[in-house]
């Protein structure tokens, strides 16, 4: 018996691993944002009877929606987004049906998107609505502790629900505007819930705390809620691993966040379903009659795993299988193909504590909430779990490796809407089009860490990387005092080179860019950027600056045509060859010395404008070709990746 029940554990791995290999191929992700991009047209309407609100359910959706356009650069995902909070914010910056008098914390969760398209695109209008949502952070009711209230109606209490709702904005605004010293207070909002709501034997945490014990609901002594809700612990482990995204390294709190996030994944994967990969509604009551397998909360605690595990903060070994199997018994379980689009079952509409009628947060009263097809909420979740699971296959490849962007020779700095001046122009960071923040999540996406260089190279600042970017270098007109490639620097890049870095040199055109100086790095490798400017483009007469990549090219291997707009031509010799040619002109080469590897292009190419699919017709494979340079990029040295056959 002991046997055959080890034999069924087995059979039903394997078939779990072999759905998730399936699905990969499948993209339920894409196919999940069809549906949604069709029930809900225009505007997250959930009940036909009552006006459209303001609402966190959107929120969820839309940062979904916004990881797949992160991943696929296709820009029918970044219109989505903006029609959406166009529908509710006014050019004025002011938001239909938002009330800050409200205090209701689930309103703040939008500002997420607000935030991400006034990086983008830099309209004022999205900055006033954000900046309005982070006003009422700075007023809302607080316990005596200073944990946010879950609204002005439930008084003193703090609810796990509540975390998602405000502090990853929390955090996103402060690392966008420089409030370093708010990051204390939103470790505190997870400190303080974890005190109060945690349970020491099994590590979970309870659905929601009232510090005045006056609820119903909450124990006289501990003023906890009495059950586990498992969406509720969902939205607390994304709200962790969504905090940590953005939060600094060197903030004494940081590690406070992480062992709370260890602590809250081991407990999670204690009560993780053996047979289907799940989690419970009421996550510890499995057994228990009425309970059943939920969706939402377990896409949710998914992402948490799987999320926690691409930082850094959570054992791979550990929790990147628990997130896999989960995975798996979601698309077993709850993911349905009817009347042509795909469908997420078995998501609860809502379960809260108080209010009225009163939820007395009874195991009856959470049996007793509907369960439904395609709530927002369930469907969210889906997406940022399937955005982190679809992404798997192609971690390893960049595991352990640091790829450094320079901001030395292109110094280039603004100033931002604070006043304070920033890195500008092909810094990781920046959204808008001058930016490479695309580039930057295509690494990330891969496995490997992004970083940026501020200072000149030496050996101790490059030994650590595996890939070094430097990228139109300045001129006297983009800075007052530019910092020139000197001898030393040459020496020290080619070193490390030939020690097995990859280095990336990323020019511009004649008008825009230095040469005299950064081709003494260039020609030690045999290429020298001509200062020219070829492949001009007028207006968007986009296929004049087309260029044909051939079949089965060596780095290239799914672009077909790619866009190249007003660049240096290179002229190559020994040790470097010519990788792509267009009209007799060599536009790419890239050179082997040493034990690394030299890519050369003269154009800052893989810049958001010409990545991101906002710009460009379709029939152009920009992003395409960016994500097989990273690939190529961080494969050269392994064979993982094909590699020119040199000498030959």
């Amino acid at each position: 018996m002991a046997f055959l029940k080890s034999m069924k554990r087995l059979i039903t791995v394997v078939l779990l691993l072999v759905t998730v290999q399936q699905l990969h191929a499948q993209s339920f992700s894409e196919k999940m944002a069809t549906t949604v991009m069709t029930i809900w047209k225009d505007s997250m309407q959930m009940d036909k009877d009552k006006p459209v609100k303001w609402a966190y359910d959107q929120g969820v959706v839309l940062k979904g929606i916004e990881g797949l356009w992160l991943r696929t650069g296709d820009k029918k995902y970044f219109d989505y987004i903006q029609k959406s909070m166009d529908f509710f914010v006014k050019d004025d910056g002011s938001i239909r049906t938002y009330k800050l008098s409200n205090y209701n914390i689930d309103n703040v969760l939008c500002g997420r998107n607000l935030l991400m398209l006034y990086n983008v695109l830099g309209k004022e209008k999205y900055y006033k609505a954000a900046a309005t949502l982070r006003d009422q952070l700075r007023t809302h009711p607080r316990t005596k502790e200073g944990g946010f209230w879950h609204k002005e109606i439930y008084p003193w209490q703090m609810w796990l629900d509540g975390l998602y709702m405000g502090q990853p904005f929390y955090a996103e605004w402060s690392k966008t505007f420089h409030d370093d010293t708010a990051f204390n207070d939103i470790a505190k909002q997870f400190i303080l819930m974890e005190r109060h709501a945690r349970d020491a034997k099994t590590g979970l945490l309870y659905h929601g705390y009232d510090e005045s014990r006056q609820q119903q609901w909450a124990d006289k002594t501990t003023g906890r809620s009495p059950h586990v809700w498992g969406r509720a612990m969902g939205w607390y482990g994304m709200a962790l691993v969504d905090v940590l995204e953005n939060f600094p390294e060197n903030n004494a709190y940081r590690d406070t966040l992480e062992r709370i996030l260890n602590r809250f994944a081991t407990a999670v994967v204690k009560y993780q379903d053996r047979k289907t990969g799940l989690w419970y509604d009421i996550v510890d009551m499995a057994g228990k009659d009425k309970n059943y397998v939920e969706a939402s909360a377990s896409s949710m605690l998914v992402y948490a795993l799987a999320k926690g595990v691409r930082l850094g903060a959570l054992p791979s070994s550990k929790y990147l299988p628990a997130a896999k199997k989960g995975y798996a018994g979601i698309i077993a379980n709850f993911i349905k193909t009817e009347n042509g689009q795909v469908n997420l079952h078995g998501t609860v509409s809502v379960s809260g504590l108080g209010g009225n009628p009163y939820r007395d947060g009874s195991y009856d009263y959470y049996m007793s909430e509907k369960v439904v097809v395609n709530d927002p909420k369930g469907v969210g979740a889906f997406l940022l779990a399937s955005n982190e699971i679809e992404i798997i296959p192609g971690k390893a490849i960049g595991k352990n490796k640091l790829v450094l962007l320079d901001h030395y020779f292109n110094g280039e700095t603004k100033k931002d809407i604070t006043g304070k001046n920033i890195p500008y122009h092909y810094v990781w960071d920046e959204m808008d089009n001058n930016g490479f923040s695309l580039l930057g999540e295509i690494f990330k996406q891969n496995g490997s860490k992004i970083s940026t260089l501020a200072e000149a190279p030496v050996y101790e600042n490059l030994s650590a990387a595996s890939v070094y970017i430097i990228v139109d270098p300045d001129t006297e007109k983009e800075s007052t005092k530019p910092n020139y490639m000197e001898p030393q620097h040459v020496k020290a890049i080619y070193n490390w080179v030939k020690e097995g870095g990859v280095l990336a040199l990323f020019m511009n055109d004649s008008v825009n860019a230095e040469f005299d100086h950064f081709n003494t790095l260039a020609e030690k490798f045999g290429i020298h950027f001509n200062q020219d400017n070829k492949n001009r483009v007028k207006g968007t007469n986009f296929e004049e600056g087309a260029v044909p990549i051939p079949v089965n090219h060596s780095i290239f291997k799914n672009a077909k045509k790619a866009y190249i707009k007003e660049l240096s031509t290179l002229k190559v010799s020994a040790p470097a060859k010519s990788v792509l040619k267009k009209d007799g002109d060599d536009l790419i080469a890239i050179a082997k010395v040493g034990h690394g590897y030299v890519f050369a292009v003269g154009d800052p190419w893989f810049y958001n404008e010409y990545i991101d699919g906002r710009k460009l017709p379709g029939e152009f494979d920009n992003f395409q070709a960016a994500q097989d340079f990273v690939k190529w990029v961080l494969t050269i040295k392994t064979n993982k990746y094909d590699i020119i056959p040199w000498g030959k």
